[in-house]
């Protein structure tokens, strides 16, 4: 096979006109080429006037290495796709591994135990994606907030109400393997060769379903509404689980663990802690949702190609003379501001938007970063007590019943508390309250957006706009705590294996997901 990178494509151009410009960079005729799949599409928009494609493609033809003597494109290369194989199975312990949290490291660390043999048990708190899904509703429209069954707890994990995004800084091999099983599972194909793929929140929790739905067909023990809530350790190792469940608490024997709580599980963090698990603070991000028109968006980072392209999104950042770094995270195109809490008293919000990202607004995590500096203790469980402190002042701020404080950009920047919205209609339910934001933040935070803004205007016209909208508060951009492990993906506590984002390892569905599939071979190959 060989792949041929950066081959521009107008954007009205199909697979006829892809193959013929692919068939000039190898300098053969278009019937030569026998299959050609499209293995990478991104925008290229730097020139407002020439917006188009550039695609990466693979394709098949004869003699391919004779071919390849005689090419000097640079941008054609031999490309052999190495297929997952997960390694030997060694583990021989009578009792089958536990898997705690539903999230995608939890999914994944269970499907690919099931699959080689070693169907485990699986504990979620929460409910299935369905239920989940009506209980979510019910918050946002009445307030009344449900906490084991929310944004944060529940199958599917805290992404299950996101965007669906599966972008991710890491480059492990297993990330291929993490998108053809989530497009067997029915995720849009498409994923495969966007430069941003997404799923969108309405398709994951499908997703989610189906996943579930193999697990059961491989035997696996799903059990909602069964929460971990004690360990028992023998000889410094896991010998077995206190698990709470809807009948009462039971016990549990376990040697291997897979422990991936999700990044809002304070409670187990804490009941870890006091078992004696190793852990430590981790620095996180905390700030606000930033609101503006999608068209307005799209439009500056599109031009007037904007209309025939998908609803455009950004990233930007910035590091500010006294000393902090701002950044957008989590952008949600045509999306929504969500309540996100998960504890009674304490309001959380977060970005989500459906496959087609049709809505009126695009918003994002607009974010300053925080450190084990900034929480005034050297307990591990401090960043807990740091975020905790910043919602329940946001609750108090909107009034009680999950009303969000909200600021207009341009009284944000003049400091002034504003007392009325401008042409920005907010998209967060229950609903939101004219506020002043200074009063759900450090001082430190809000003056590092302060300056932030200006700068992101610079590089995203209209970022700064007057009536963009600034909602608070959010606070669970990742888990404020790491458990420890060492190389063979264990505690110090032999059979406990910390996975995924809740224990540090991860920040996003992809890096999620195949930090499930590395834990799920360290218990395969652990004797």
């Amino acid at each position: 096979m060989l792949r041929i990178q950066n081959i521009p494509l107008p954007l009205d151009g199909g697979e006829a006109q892809l193959k013929k410009k692919a068939a000039r960079a190898l300098g053969v005729r278009p019937e030569a080429i026998r299959s050609l799949t499209l293995a990478r599409q991104s925008i290229d928009a730097r020139k407002k006037s020439d917006v188009h494609y550039v695609c990466t493609v693979d394709v098949t033809v004869a003699d391919e290495v004779r071919l390849m003597t005689r090419c000097r494109d640079k941008n054609v290369s031999l490309h052999v796709p190495q297929p997952y194989v997960f390694p030997p199975v060694r583990r021989t312990s009578p009792l089958p591994p536990v898997v705690v949290g539903m999230g995608p490291a939890g999914l994944f660390a269970a499907l690919f135990l099931a699959r080689n043999g070693l169907a485990p048990i699986v504990l979620e708190r929460g409910r299935p994606v369905e239920e989940r899904t009506a209980d979510v509703e019910r918050f946002w429209a009445t307030g009344v907030l449900d906490p084991s069954s929310n944004v944060q707890f529940g199958e599917g994990g805290a992404g299950t109400f996101s965007d669906g995004k599966l972008n991710t800084g890491t480059h492990d091999p297993r990330i291929a393997t993490v998108f053809r099983e989530l497009v067997a599972a029915g995720a849009p194909a498409d994923i495969l060769y966007q430069h941003k793929p997404h799923i969108g929140t309405d398709v994951l929790r499908e997703v989610v379903k189906s996943i579930r739905l193999e697990l059961l067909a491989l035997r696996c023990d799903l059990r909602f509404c069964h929460q971990l809530t004690g360990l028992t350790l023998r000889d410094g190792a896991v010998a077995g689980l206190t698990v709470t469940g809807p009948q009462g608490p039971y016990d549990l024997p376990c040697d291997a663990l897979v422990l991936s709580p999700g990044h809002s599980a304070r409670d187990t963090f804490q009941m870890l802690h006091a078992a004696g698990v190793p852990m430590e603070q981790k620095a996180f991000a905390i700030g606000v949702r930033i609101e503006h028109p999608q068209s307005a968006v799209s439009l500056a980072q599109f031009g007037p190609a904007w209309e025939r392209l998908p609803a455009a999104d950004y990233k930007l950042a910035c590091h500010l003379p006294n000393g902090r770094s701002a950044f957008t995270f989590c952008v949600c195109p045509g999306g929504q501001v969500v309540a996100a809490a998960s504890e009674k008293g304490r309001l959380v919000t977060n970005g989500m938007s459906c496959r087609a990202r049709d809505g009126k607004n695009i918003n994002g995590g607009f974010l300053v970063g925080v450190n084990p500096a900034d929480f005034g203790s050297d307990h591990p469980l401090a960043g807990v007590a740091y975020q905790r402190h910043w919602e329940e002042a946001a609750f108090a701020l909107g009034g009680g019943g999950y009303m969000a404080p909200a600021q207009t950009v341009k009284d944000f920047l003049d400091r002034h508390a504003s007392t009325r919205l401008g042409a920005v209609e907010p998209t967060y339910r229950p609903g939101v309250v004219p506020a002043d934001l200074d009063r759900c933040l450090p001082d430190y935070v809000t003056d590092t957006l302060r300056g932030a803004l200006p700068i992101f205007d610079r590089k995203l016209r209209g970022f700064a706009a007057p009536d963009s909208l600034l909602t608070g508060v959010e606070t669970r951009s990742s888990s404020p705590v790491r458990i420890l492990r060492g190389e063979n993906y264990q505690s110090v506590i032999a059979g406990l294996y910390p996975c995924g984002e809740g224990a540090g390892y991860a920040g996003g569905i992809t890096s999620a997901a195949v930090d499930g599939i590395r834990v799920a071979e360290a218990v395969a190959g652990q004797p």
